[in-house]
C-alpha cells in the first residue's frame, strides 16, 4: 500500500509517517527540502507543498491513500491571509489532485477547533456544527472551510474520511508545534506563570493510529473527532517538574487576568521577533469545550487513546533526549 503524506514534516506527519513505516506501508512524503524528521528515514520524498496543483499531482500518482496533514497553525491573527490560504487553497488543490490521479481514499485532517464549542455544557461529537463566522479565529474559520470542501467532495461520492483532534501533544516534535512549546518552556522551568485552564490533549501517536484505521477499514464513517483527556496546565506542569526537577510556575492566573496582559505579550513578540506563547487567540483555545467524545472512533477504529500521563512522560523525555530540555542534576528518579 502506498500512502502519499502531506504536512508530513510536521509533528502530526512525522508521528504518521513512523507509524506507517512501522507497519510496512510504503511511504511518499510532500515535505519542503531538507526536512529534518526524514533525513534518515526510508521514505520517497517529493519537495514542495499543497498549493502547486501540478506538484501535487506528481506526488499522488499511483497513491492508495492520501493522507492530508498540511496546514497553517496559528495562535495569532495578523497573519490570517497566509493561515486562509493554506488551510483552504490546499484542501482544495488536494481534492483535485485526489481526482485527478483516482487516488483510493483521502484521509483528511481537520481540528475539533473548527467546530463551534457552544454550547459548552454539552458534549461535541461529529453532529456539531462548523465555524462559519467569517470573522472568527482565522485557524478556526479556515479549518472549518477546509473541512466542507471535503465533505462537499464526499457527498459527490469520493471515498474520503474528516478526522478532527483535539489538542495534540507528543514526542517527535521537531519545530517545536506550539503546544510542544509550552512542554518546553514547562520543562526548562523557565515559564514564571500559568492560566489556570485546561484542554483536552491527545496523543499524536494516538491520532496517527486513528487515521490509519480509518484508511484501513473497508466502510467508515465521514468523520471522527479523535480526542484524548482533559487535564489543566497545572496538572502538566506539575508532572514535568517532576520529571525534570525543574521549578514549576510559581503563580496560576486566573483567565481574566492573562486576557489583559496577552495583547502587550503579542505586541511585545511581534517586535522583537519572538515567538508567542501567550495570546488572545491561544487563551481562547483554552476555554474550548472540556467533553469532545471519540465514541464513534472508539467504536469503529478500536480508538482507546492512552493515559495523558505516559504522554507527558514520552514527550519531555524525548525532548531532553534531543537536547530540548536539561534535568536538574538534583531531581528524584
Amino acid at each position: 500500500m502506498l500512502a502519499v503524506v502531506t504536512g508530513a514534516s510536521g509533528h502530526l506527519g512525522s508521528n504518521l509517517v513512523n507509524e506507517l513505516l512501522a507497519r510496512k506501508w510504503q511511504v511518499r512524503v510532500v515535505v519542503h527540502v531538507n526536512s529534518k524528521p526524514f533525513r534518515d528515514v526510508d521514505v520517497e520524498r517529493v519537495s514542495g507543498d499543497v498549493l502547486n496543483p501540478l506538484l501535487l499531482e506528481k506526488a499522488f500518482k499511483g497513491a492508495d491513500v492520501v493522507f492530508n496533514l498540511a496546514a497553517k497553525v496559528s495562535v495569532v491573527g495578523w497573519n490570517r491571509p497566509e493561515v486562509e490560504t493554506l488551510n483552504i487553497k490546499g484542501p482544495e488543490n488536494v481534492i483535485a489532485a485526489c481526482k485527478k490521479c483516482s487516488v483510493g481514499r483521502l484521509i483528511h485532517a481537520s481540528s475539533f477547533h473548527a467546530c463551534n464549542q457552544e454550547p459548552r455544557n454539552q458534549p461535541l461529537d461529529e453532529t456539531r456544527s462548523l465555524v462559519e463566522d467569517r470573522n472568527a479565529i482565522p485557524y478556526d474559520y479556515s479549518k472549518a472551510s477546509g473541512e466542507r470542501l471535503v465533505r462537499r467532495a464526499i457527498t459527490e461520492g469520493m471515498d474520503a474520511v474528516v478526522v478532527s483532534p483535539t489538542g495534540i501533544i507528543g514526542p517527535y516534535d521537531y519545530e517545536p508545534s506550539h503546544f510542544g512549546a509550552v512542554l518546553v518552556s514547562l520543562g526548562r522551568g523557565k515559564m514564571p506563570a500559568i492560566v489556570d485552564a485546561g484542554l483536552d490533549w491527545v496523543d499524536a501517536r494516538d491520532v496517527a493510529s486513528g487515521m490509519i484505521r480509518a484508511a484501513e477499514i473497508e466502510k467508515p464513517s465521514e468523520k471522527y473527532l479523535l480526542s484524548g483527556h482533559w487535564v489543566s496546565l497545572k496538572d502538566i506542569s506539575a508532572q514535568i517538574a517532576q520529571i525534570t526537577g525543574n521549578p514549576s510556575p510559581f503563580f496560576t492566573s486566573p483567565m481574566w487576568l492573562a486576557k489583559v496582559g496577552a495583547p502587550f505579550f503579542e505586541i511585545y513578540n511581534r517586535i522583537a521577533g519572538g515567538r508567542a506563547l501567550v495570546t488572545r487567540i491561544s487563551l481562547k483555545a483554552l476555554e474550548s469545550n472540556h467533553n469532545v467524545s471519540h465514541a464513534r472512533a472508539a467504536a469503529e477504529l478500536g480508538y482507546d487513546p492512552r493515559p495523558l500521563s505516559e504522554t507527558i512522560k514520552d514527550t519531555i523525555e524525548w525532548f531532553h533526549d534531543n537536547g530540548y530540555i536539561s534535568y536538574n542534576s538534583h531531581r528524584q528518579v
